[in-house]
């Protein structure tokens, strides 16, 4: 199973960190001091912005670690014309320095010039042999396709994807797995095992929650609180290391 970190960088989506300061201070929720209790010598950064792309770089390589870092971006049929189908997500990743330059010039024309969503044609010719493809097992276009009727067709097998799986507890884990697992199968592509992590332990579930509310627009537009927040599927306290830990155990 391999750990999926998100920072604080991606608003709202997680209270996990990057900084020195707060790695100096064992802050539990700090990437790096995660990963050194735990003998990580890898760490997988799976962000929605560019933003921290400088801190966790610099930051890595100062204290020994080996990043991998991905975006996770919209992709959709045409980003020339509207659509009011949910954006589904794809992850891009680096696998050099010169895939960190050419994921920064992607992002910047996927923001400047694409509406911040990427189509088929706009992918291929920002692609290059320094990056790879995958799809996340919440949010990407077989999600969609099957829970909320899309109708996205990716021909994406000139990339050669990896499709992720997770266990998070949630109660369409099992049915989207099979979603994903016969897809792979009919398509002859790879799936791996896979565990996002947006906060350390299962007690920074309420502060997780918390931050995202405050991120968020649910306050203002629903009127909701800490007790009844309005979060679409926040309802499981798996997305934390604690309970990587434990699958990594069992």
């Amino acid at each position: 199973m391999l750990p999926l970190f998100k920072s604080h960088y991606s608003i709202g989506k997680s209270i996990l960190r990057l900084d020195l300061k707060s790695f100096e201070k064992e802050n539990p929720n700090n990437i790096f001091f995660i990963a050194k209790k735990h003998n990580l010598k890898n760490i997988a950064l799976v962000e929605d912005s560019m933003t921290g792309f400088l801190e966790s770089f610099h930051n890595s390589q100062k204290l020994g670690f080996h990043l991998i870092f991905g975006l996770r971006l919209n992709i959709c049929q045409d980003n020339k014309i509207e659509s009011t189908q949910d954006p589904s997500k794809i992850i891009i990743f680096s696998k050099n320095a010169e895939g960190c330059k050419d994921l920064s010039n992607l992002y910047s024309k996927y923001n400047c010039e694409f509406s911040q969503c990427l189509d088929l044609e706009s992918l291929s010719k920002l692609w290059t042999s320094n990056l790879y493809l995958c799809i996340p097992f919440y949010d990407s276009f077989l999600y969609y396709n099957y829970f909320y009727f899309n109708s996205l067709i990716l021909d994406l097998k000139k990339y050669k994807p990896i499709f992720f799986i997770e266990k998070n507890n949630l109660p369409f884990d099992s049915l989207l797995e099979s979603v994903v697992l016969n897809f792979c199968k009919k398509n002859e592509l790879d799936y791996l095992l896979t565990k996002s992590i947006f906060y350390n332990s299962r007690n920074d579930f309420k502060a997780y929650q918390t931050y995202k509310c405050i991120c968020g627009r649910s306050f203002s537009s629903f009127n909701a609180t800490i007790e009844n927040p309005s979060l679409d599927h926040c309802a499981s306290d798996d997305f934390s290391f604690e309970s990587y830990l434990e699958h990594e155990s069992s």
